[in-house]
């Protein structure tokens, strides 16, 4: 008994302080560089942001170039922007997956003993996962530069079509860190965000023309957010210009963190 209160007691002392805003930043940007460290020592993590963008956009655009767009060249510009997307979202999925895998390990029960905001684990690990969004975001790009892809819109333009699904790729993350506090195990948090995921963006303007789907599916397409995020990035890029579109995006992102946010911290506080 005597142990078990040796043990717990720093846990209690720390639900009872009130940590400072500047504090609580500070220990963010700690466990985001642990998450860096992680990176770091085990690079295979990366493989889905590296490999996949160059994989989905060499198979999407000799398979379907020459069907949709004549060739793969005129394809570029539809297909680039829709892959970005695609690979960007879907790598936000981790943020839960990691989640679930350190709370099943123990890492957080470790982490509740410390002197540090009870928030920062969770925040860290959202703040860290921007890299991995950066490097998909970068080597789309770079990959579709060397086939041939010329955005019209400039460097600039391409830079803001980057940060628009940066942004955008970090408040999804808030969805999937929810379902990584709440599910039992990674996997099913995997099994989930993809059954989520896999519909929204495969059924959207990614990597055809709407007007070529079947019109009850047209309907879905374009009332579909990722659809409007496809639309941005490519006015962005291709045009330079930032439309309805574009704004639709921001708000859907604004209201994805409003509501699970607030959900996703008040369900990790009770475990934490």
């Amino acid at each position: 008994m005597t142990v078990l209160t040796t043990i717990t007691a720093p846990s209690e002392r720390n639900l009872k302080n009130h940590v400072s805003v500047r504090q609580t930043l500070a220990n963010t940007v700690t466990m985001a560089h642990r998450g860096l460290l992680k990176i770091k020592r085990t690079p295979e993590q990366l493989m889905d942001v590296t490999l996949q963008p160059i994989i989905f956009t060499l198979m999407f655009a000799y398979l379907f170039g020459g069907a949709i767009a004549g060739d793969v060249q005129a394809y570029l510009p539809q297909l680039i922007p829709g892959i970005l997307v695609q690979t960007v979202i879907t790598t936000s999925v981790v943020t839960g997956v990691q989640l679930r895998e350190d709370m099943d390990k123990g890492v957080f029960d470790r982490f509740k003993s410390l002197p540090i905001a009870r928030i920062a684990p969770l925040s860290g690990a959202l703040l860290a996962d921007t890299l991995r969004y950066t490097i998909a975001t970068t080597i789309t790009f770079v990959v579709g530069f060397l086939m041939g892809y010329r955005p019209a819109g400039g460097l600039g333009y391409v830079i803001l079509a980057g940060l628009l699904v940066i942004v955008c790729s970090w408040a999804i993350s808030w969805i999937f860190a929810f379902f990584g506090v709440i599910a039992r195990t990674a996997g099913s948090v995997q099994g989930i965000s993809f059954l989520v995921l896999f519909p929204l963006t495969f059924f959207s303007n990614a990597f055809v023309p709407v007007n070529t789907l079947p019109g009850w599916l047209q309907w879905f397409v374009n009332i579909n957010p990722v659809s409007h995020l496809v639309t941005a990035v490519r006015d962005l890029a291709n045009s330079g210009t930032f439309g309805a579109d574009g704004w639709i995006a921001l708000a859907g992102a604004a209201v994805i963190v409003a509501v699970f946010a607030p959900l996703t911290v008040r369900a990790y506080m009770r475990k934490a």
